[in-house]
């Protein structure tokens, strides 16, 4: 197994509550943002691309630990509609 190391300029992360994606043949790519209060733009923080299927695998990772974080914590629900907190390209999550 691969040893983990993280660069000091990435180890603080960013924090993100927006995603855009988009793809074509050959990539995946991923636009994540901040939406704020009172803007009408949402700032993108970082952009990842990736192959359809690092992609796949992505998604079996993140289906995996939110089944395993439900199991502690309980069900992740929707938010109320009216809050129009935004999701994937900027949608409404409900």
């Amino acid at each position: 197994k691969p040893k983990l190391t993280i660069e000091p300029s990435v180890s603080m992360g960013q924090y993100t509550n927006f995603v855009s994606i988009a793809h074509n043949y050959t990539e995946v790519l991923f636009d994540f943002g901040r939406t704020l209060p009172g803007r009408t733009d949402i700032p993108i923080v970082s952009r990842l691309i990736m192959t359809p299927f690092h992609a796949k695998q992505l998604v079996k990772a993140l289906n995996h630990n939110i089944r395993l974080y439900e199991q502690k914590f309980g069900a992740i629900t929707d938010p109320p509609v009216e809050q129009g907190v935004p999701s994937i390209d900027g949608e409404n999550a409900n």
